[in-house]
């Protein structure tokens, strides 16, 4: 069995993703200057950056589905926690150390807080994440228990395509019924289902030939993912200010032809070392730029003009992200797997029924390239992350 070459150009969106939500933070949010944003930077020209994490949510979805081919569930959870948790404790009690002594904060963690954060599931129990970007983890966490049902049963083309259809079609009915959220909304992650459903689909494009169901399911997905996106795009209006639509909405669409462009092969050429350091420094990026990189700003405001202080937090942010990959993902992801590895990966339902099903092929004349037509039937498994 050999292994397809890792999709550089995912770890290249990731950084690109991560940019874009930093530069939205350092620029276009009044709390970090403590003052309104647009008497700091007037221009607000990353005004639109929040839209970042809809791209993370995409190539989450690609990926996902990518890791979880050929995975039992234990295995495929076990590699959810190790690529998660290393940098997310870090994040924790970085950020909890920093509410404790930063003076002047309207709130300050318990210790139980800081513990129920530490699991990542705050949001499940009703306390408050102690850092704002939380909140997109717990979206990713209900996608990994969704698709972990699937992982479960046995991925296959057909069963993946069901998946989404019934994703895309309860979130659709939960939009249209539900406004207010409910139990129902948070099972379903209804706001950015399309994202990461969109991002499966362009998963099956990749790994199969493009049919109409998976361009079905990236169209469908788009435009389930318009209503959410224009809502939080009006709440990013002031008062007095209204928004225009027109922007977001040509930046999701650019977000999702990007995603198409990588399954279709069309960025295949973009390679090189720095993606792959870029792709590996994101998470701890994420994790750490709005409340480390916030308490910066806001310290050296006065001394430092914002239009110079901006790049020089986001260079060290960048070179904090390296430090926390390099001497602490890589070391603590081996020992959590052998710590996590008593759960042990579980086969596929029908394997363990020592049942056989055939997974649908796509036929050898679609029209693919010869690299996926061969990688596909020779049972080969790409590169995750």
């Amino acid at each position: 069995m050999t292994d397809r070459p890792r999709l550089q150009v995912l770890d290249g969106l990731r950084f690109v993703a991560a940019m874009s939500v930093l530069a939205y933070h350092y620029t276009a949010i009044a709390h970090v200057w403590h003052r309104p944003a647009a008497e700091v930077f007037p221009s607000q020209p990353f005004a639109h950056g929040w839209l970042g994490v809809h791209l993370f949510f995409l190539i989450s979805g690609f990926v996902i589905c990518m890791s979880g081919w050929g995975r039992g569930t234990g295995s495929f959870l076990l590699s959810r926690a190790v690529r998660l948790y290393p940098a997310y404790w870090l994040s924790v009690l970085v950020v909890a150390a920093g509410l404790a002594v930063f003076p002047g904060l309207p709130w300050r963690p318990t210790t139980l807080d800081v513990l129920v954060n530490l699991t990542m599931f705050q949001d499940a129990v009703g306390v408050s994440p102690i850092a704002d970007v939380y909140w997109s983890l717990w979206a990713e966490l209900r996608f990994y228990l969704l698709f972990s049902l699937l992982v479960w049963w046995g991925l296959t083309y057909r069963r993946v395509v069901a998946f989404c259809a019934l994703w895309l079609g309860a979130s659709a009915v939960a939009q249209a019924f539900l406004p207010g959220g409910g139990v129902v909304a948070i099972v379903l992650t209804t706001d950015h289902a399309p994202l990461f459903t969109a991002g499966i689909g362009c998963y099956l494009m990749y790994r199969f030939r493009p049919t109409f169901a998976s361009w079905a399911i990236v169209a469908a997905s788009f435009v389930l993912a318009l209503p959410p996106v224009l809502r939080r795009n009006q709440l990013e209006s002031k008062a007095g200010e209204i928004i225009p639509n027109g922007p977001v909405i040509v930046l999701l669409a650019v977000w999702f032809l990007l995603m198409v462009a990588v399954a279709l092969g069309w960025l295949d050429w973009v390679r090189g070392r720095w993606l792959l350091a870029g792709g590996a420094l994101t998470y701890p990026l994420y994790l750490l730029h709005l409340d480390l990189g916030g308490a910066l700003l806001y310290l050296f405001q006065r001394q430092v003009p914002p239009a110079l202080l901006v790049p020089v937090v986001a260079g060290l942010m960048i070179l904090i992200a390296w430090l926390v990959h390099r001497y602490l993902e890589q070391p603590s992801a081996a020992r959590l797997r052998r710590a996590l590895r008593r759960l042990g990966p579980r086969a596929p339902v029908q394997q363990r029924l020592g049942m056989q099903r055939k997974e649908f092929r796509p036929s050898p004349t679609a029209s693919m390239t010869g690299r996926r037509g061969l990688g596909i039937e020779s049972g080969s498994r790409e590169k995750t992350s």
